[in-house]
This record gives structure tokens, C-alpha cells and sequence, in this order.
């Protein structure tokens, strides 16, 4: 145990800043980043650097809206993060209400409940709320 915080709803996974644990002599001095909660436990879990548990291959979107039609599998580039860089990947329709984004190369800190959005090129194809994870 490195500390106790002050409620699993004020952390996100990837969170980096605000943690309030980098002081702690625990560790090899890297940034901590939140990497999951347990919430029947109230314990928020935290790893240091560049560590491969925070990188997901895809995930799994559901009420994703579409601008217009598109054909599947869908090739294209998305976001899930303000600024991001544009992240090559392939949606693939599973039913009516789920889409699976899976990435070229694997992605770190996809969050629950955030959206993610498809584009092909400057044009926005639509977008959808990440459901699950694909690790």
C-alpha cells in the first residue's frame, strides 16, 4: 500500500497527474499512472513508467454513431484522448449496438466510458463510447 485516496470516481485510468503519490520513496522515481480500480476492494491499483499493463490492442465501442454509411471493416484513424495523434486501426460491426476497434499498434491508457472517434483523414466518420477493453 502506498497511500489512500479520496474516492475511485476522481481517478481515470492513465491518469498521470494529481495522484498524490510522487513523493513516495516507493519505487524507481518514474510517474505513477492509475492503472485499474477495484471497487468492491476501494483500492485504486498504480504502476510505474512505461509499463506494458497500461496498453490495450483494441476495444469495444457501443452506441457508435456514423455521419454516413460506411462499409465494414472499416479502415481508418481514431481518437480517444483531447490531442491526440492520429492512431491507424480497423472497426469491425460485432451487432446492431457493438463496434471492435482494434488498433495497428497498441495503444496506451484507453479509458471506459470516454468516446472515441473515427476519421479518414480531416473527415470525421462518427464516433461511439468505449464499453470494454481489449488488452
Amino acid at each position: 500500500m502506498l497511500g489512500h485516496h479520496n474516492g475511485l470516481m476522481y481517478y481515470t485510468i492513465g491518469q498521470r497527474k494529481g495522484i498524490g503519490i510522487g513523493n513516495t520513496k516507493e519505487g524507481t522515481g518514474e510517474p505513477w499512472f492509475v492503472v485499474d480500480k477495484d471497487l468492491e476492494k476501494n483500492e485504486l491499483i498504480v504502476t510505474q513508467g512505461d509499463n506494458s499493463v497500461l496498453y490495450s490492442k483494441g476495444l469495444i465501442a457501443t452506441d457508435f454513431n456514423f455521419i454516413n454509411e460506411v462499409r465494414f471493416p472499416l479502415e481508418c484513424t481514431v481518437k480517444f484522448r483531447y490531442r491526440q495523434k492520429d492512431t491507424k486501426a480497423v472497426i469491425n460491426k460485432l451487432n446492431e449496438n457493438e463496434y471492435e476497434v482494434i488498433f495497428d499498434e497498441p495503444q496506451k491508457a484507453v479509458t471506459l466510458g470516454q468516446i472515441v472517434v473515427a476519421y479518414d483523414g480531416e473527415i470525421c466518420l462518427g464516433g461511439g463510447i468505449i464499453d470494454k477493453i481489449i488488452k
